[in-house]
């Protein structure tokens, strides 16, 4: 067992001599934000054949995780450990943050055994400090606008360099902030103050730098980050006062411009798939978005459920299924009948609160080419009616791949065609990629007076 060690001030320097020169952009390798959310992910790290192994629980929860592996060695040995060491606590390996050449460096190592995943929401905004400190350009006018509103109606505004001094304030408008958003007793604002509390607490210590803005003798924004590399800075936390238009706007530019030259590079952190952070991130133009896969080893059934969906379904690429397995996989799920040994036909049971209440959700099913017309998937739809009705379902519905299908389906009990929106909070879709195409046969367990004009779907797990 690999012998991994709670995060300390202590371990700095230690840490940031496998991060810091290596030219990675990850803001999860902040060694700031490593250690003011670690109580929250309960992260833990390890050295392990001349690698830096950072253990976490993804989103706080109870899937173990586990960063991409930064060191020089052999990487596919460090990958042995690490499954071995997942496997001992009953999980598959999980990796997390992989630059593109650790994505290149796994997949060589472990050909057809790990399926990877691109989730927007968790995409880095890299940016010029550049452009950010002078905001040049058509594109720059609405901010430049901005700071022109702001200093107009608050001439005597100053921006200070943050210290010990303002950290009083600074939580005071942070709680400020969460109240005009409902308040912040619950969930990741939460945790984001406990964050912000340990950054105040050593500031000095995790090499934190922060400027904020006053107007007369109130703090009315905040902003605070560490280096990620020797050119690139991390922003950590940025808050304002939204009553002072143009605070958020001018707090950016200020900060950018008082940095040390040598950070080329504004590190801005994800959008959490928040429409409105989107939008205001993508409002700055970044240089670049910075991936970062996710990667989870396949067991045999979702080895089974990969190799039969891309015969099945050629077209969709092997992006798609593997966002599948990561995201919404799940083996209880998946129906399959078996024949010469190995999975030739499947579907997956999708529990759905729908317009109409609990339903099935019929989704990716498919028989192997050579097993065709043979009454598989026929068997696979009579389990899943049956399992159902047990489970107190409403019913079931699908979409066909192809209007040839729905005669099929029509044999088997599914009727309609109503449109269906699916909302996952993960941006997959569940439809055939086109909203116009999503028309969904339902076979309820009670007769319906009549088919609903639309089918709205969330999941329920």
């Amino acid at each position: 067992m690999i012998r991994f060690q709670p995060i300390t001030l202590a371990d700095r320097a230690r840490i940031e001599s496998y991060t810091m020169g290596r030219g990675l952009y990850n803001c999860d390798l902040s060694f700031a934000n490593i250690f003011c959310w670690r109580a929250f992910y309960d992260t833990a790290w390890a050295e392990v054949e001349g690698f830096l192994v950072i253990r976490f629980r993804i989103d706080g929860g109870a899937k173990t995780g586990y960063m991409q592996p930064i060191g020089e060695g052999d990487f596919g040995a460090v990958i042995r450990l690490l499954i071995a060491e997942a496997e001992a606590q009953g999980e598959p390996l999980r990796l997390v943050g992989l630059t593109e050449e650790g994505k290149s460096m796994l997949e060589e190592a472990f050909p057809d055994h790990f399926a990877f995943d691109d989730n927007r929401a968790t995409r880095d905004y890299l940016y010029r400090r550049e452009d950010l400190s002078r905001l040049q350009g058509k594109n720059y006018q609405p901010k430049r606008n901005h700071i022109n509103r702001f200093t107009s109606n608050y001439p005597t505004y100053r921006y200070e360099t943050l210290t010990r001094d303002h950290f009083a304030q600074c939580i005071e408008l942070e709680q400020e902030w969460c109240r005009h958003r409902n308040g912040c007793t619950e969930g990741g604002l939460n945790e984001e103050r406990q964050a912000m509390v340990e950054a105040f607490d050593h500031f000095e210590e995790l090499g934190l730098q922060g400027g904020c803005i006053y107007v007369e003798d109130r703090l009315i924004a905040f902003t605070y980050g560490s280096a990620l590399n020797d050119h690139t800075f991390d922003i950590h936390v940025e808050k304002a006062d939204t009553r002072y238009e143009g605070a958020f706007t001018i707090i950016n530019r200020l900060f950018a411009e008082q940095l040390d030259p040598r950070f080329t590079l504004l590190n801005r952190e994800e959008d959490l798939g928040l429409e409105g952070l989107r939008k205001a991130k993508l409002s700055y133009y970044p240089t670049r978005l910075q991936v970062k896969y996710r990667a989870e080893l396949l067991d045999a059934g979702q080895q089974a459920c990969r190799r039969l969906w891309l015969e099945a379904f050629p077209d969709e690429g092997t992006t798609y299924v593997e966002q599948f397995l990561i995201r919404h996989y799940r083996a209880e799920q998946m129906l399959t009948y078996e024949a010469d040994g190995k999975v030739v036909a499947m579907l997956h049971l999708i529990p759905l609160r729908t317009t109409l209440g609990e339903f099935s959700y019929l989704y990716a099913v498919a028989t192997a080419t050579a097993y065709r017309n043979r009454g598989y998937a026929s068997e696979l739809i009579h389990r899943a009616i049956a399992e159902g009705r047990i489970a107190g379902k409403r019913g079931l519905f699908l979409i066909p791949a192809s209007s040839s299908l729905r005669n099929y389906y029509a044999r088997e009990g599914f009727s309609g065609a109503v449109p269906t929106r699916f909302f996952t909070g993960d941006d997959f879709d569940f439809g055939t990629g086109v909203v116009e195409r999503d028309l969904a046969m339902l076979l309820p367990f009670e007769e319906l007076e009549q088919m609903p004009d639309a089918l709205l779907c969330h999941l329920s797990y």
